[in-house]
């Protein structure tokens, strides 16, 4: 028997009574497990096995299948369903993660992040646009696509006023060394107060990760570019961030 801590990414229906769960653990990646007796309305390993439920999970493996065993609840995050925009904020978190971490091993940092991006998404004592962008960031920080923000790439220049970063090659120019033949769509232009929050976000441990402010404005091109790099990178898109994007410029309305 295997026991494990881990979060679940995903649950879905199988037969009248039982259910397959996607779990994100320390040492394991994901994991997907069957659970039986789960959709019983009195079934013992309901709320623990619930989508965002952080629990701790024993295991029966047989060959490459999983099966839960027992189960006891850690965290179940039953705040984030009090509002609509943090649920769909986590469920593009929880998405990103089951495309971006199956073939992981090593993965307490991301686990760690997701937990931590929670429970302040939770809380509400950070704003979605802020959490949305250190999660994505840090998320490519950590599974290796990390932004290279330290100088620019040809003069070597640590604090220009205006920077380019090239989506292309995943690091940043000056003014005087971008290239005027690139298109404009290649490039990302980042003020100095964006560019020292991205290094913040990659760089910082993660006792001080959550723990800077940005002007609403410079929040705002932080949230494209984190957006946009980590679509990039990955290479594709996600329906959650669509709903939630969809969700977030009809409350501004």
């Amino acid at each position: 028997m295997i026991t494990l801590e881990g979060i679940v990414l995903r649950e879905r229906a199988f037969g009248e009574q039982d259910k397959f769960i996607d779990i994100l653990t320390k040492d394991r990646g994901t994991l997907e497990l069957a659970v039986k007796g789960a959709r019983k309305i009195n079934g013992k390993s309901s709320a623990s096995t619930q989508l965002f439920a952080y629990s701790r999970f024993c295991i029966d493996q047989k060959k490459d299948r999983f099966q839960l065993n027992s189960v006891e609840p850690i965290h179940i995050f039953y705040g984030l369903r009090s509002s609509l925009s943090a649920i769909s904020l986590a469920s593009y978190f929880a998405d990103i993660l089951k495309y971006s971490t199956a073939e992981l091993t090593d993965s307490g940092n991301v686990l760690r992040l997701f937990l931590n991006t929670l429970f302040y998404l939770e809380s509400g004592n950070r704003s979605e646009k802020l959490l949305k962008s250190i999660f994505e960031l840090r998320l490519m920080t950590e599974i290796g696509f990390m932004p290279d923000i330290l100088v620019c790439r040809r003069c070597g220049c640590y604090e220009p006023k205006i920077s380019y970063f090239s989506l292309k090659n995943g690091g940043f120019y000056c003014s005087e060394c971008r290239d005027p033949g690139e298109h404009d769509d290649s490039y990302f232009t980042l003020g100095l107060p964006v560019l020292a929050a991205v290094r913040h976000i990659v760089l910082a441990d993660f006792d001080r990760l959550y723990n800077f402010r940005l002007s609403e404005s410079s929040a705002e091109v932080l949230s494209a570019f984190s957006e946009r790099y980590t679509l990039s990178y990955l290479g594709r898109n996600f329906n959650t961030l669509d709903f939630y994007k969809n969700l977030s410029s009809k409350t501004v309305k």
